[in-house]
């Protein structure tokens, strides 16, 4: 995988600061953390975090005013995550405005939190590069249509399975670790077993035989790798 996101919690609660640090770091993140939006100025000169989450209701300059400032400082602002006691609807209007990316209401549960802030990482990731068509025995899937073709006619995929070939197509003889997939195809919240029996399908229809398969092979304790090939 690649290395793992930066994420900077600026929150003035200390108990909660430590919370979400600890949290965090047990989902995989890296974490940094700031008590004041003063304190998370200092931090952004030097640290490039990949997302802020960022309490609302703060001594002195507001997590609002501070998107804001971010914002109007004319250079790229990573994605925002507001954390506010204040759950009205005109009170997430006020932070969408300001430039944030999502909106959480305190209490919330972790569980949560990390599943918006990698839903969020997901939206900022550049797009992967097109790949074209790749052959997989006298078969060839199609990326960006999601297509598997035969000679004599198309081999019905699910949306979940075009998905995954998809993911492995685009990166082919790279070895692909099942949180790395379900991460790509918004599926953290079900787990990686669904990877699993996602590949077991896809080996059923591009396979002549599943267990021994030519194309999509297990690294054990790694993942899976696509190997195209005529």
């Amino acid at each position: 995988m690649n290395e793992a996101a930066l994420i900077l919690v600026v929150d003035d609660d200390a108990r909660l600061r430590t919370l979400l640090t600890r949290y965090l770091g047990e989902c995989g993140f890296r974490v940094t953390a700031a008590e004041s939006a003063a304190e998370a100025r200092e931090k952004l000169r030097f640290l490039a975090p990949d997302l802020l989450v960022l309490d609302v209701m703060m001594p002195g300059e507001s997590g609002l005013d501070l998107v804001r400032a971010l914002h109007a400082g004319g250079g790229a602002v990573p994605p925002v995550l507001l954390l506010t006691a204040r759950g009205a609807p005109e009170d997430r209007i006020g932070g969408f405005e300001a430039g944030a990316d999502d909106y959480l209401p305190k209490p919330f549960e972790p569980r949560e939190l990390a599943l918006r802030i990698r839903a969020l990482l997901r939206r900022a990731a550049p797009a992967p590069p097109a790949a074209g068509p790749v052959r997989l025995g006298p078969a060839e899937f199609d990326p960006e249509r999601g297509e598997l073709r035969l000679p004599s006619g198309t081999i019905r995929l699910t949306g979940g399975e075009a998905a995954l070939l998809a993911a492995l197509a685009r990166r082919p003889g790279e070895v692909l670790s099942r949180e790395d997939l379900a991460a790509q195809l918004g599926m953290d919240e079900i787990g990686e077993r669904a990877i699993d029996v996602q590949v077991t399908r896809l080996r059923r229809k591009i396979e002549a035989d599943p267990r021994e398969p030519r194309f999509l092979h297990t690294v054990r304790g790694r993942g899976y790798v696509l190997k195209p090939g005529g």
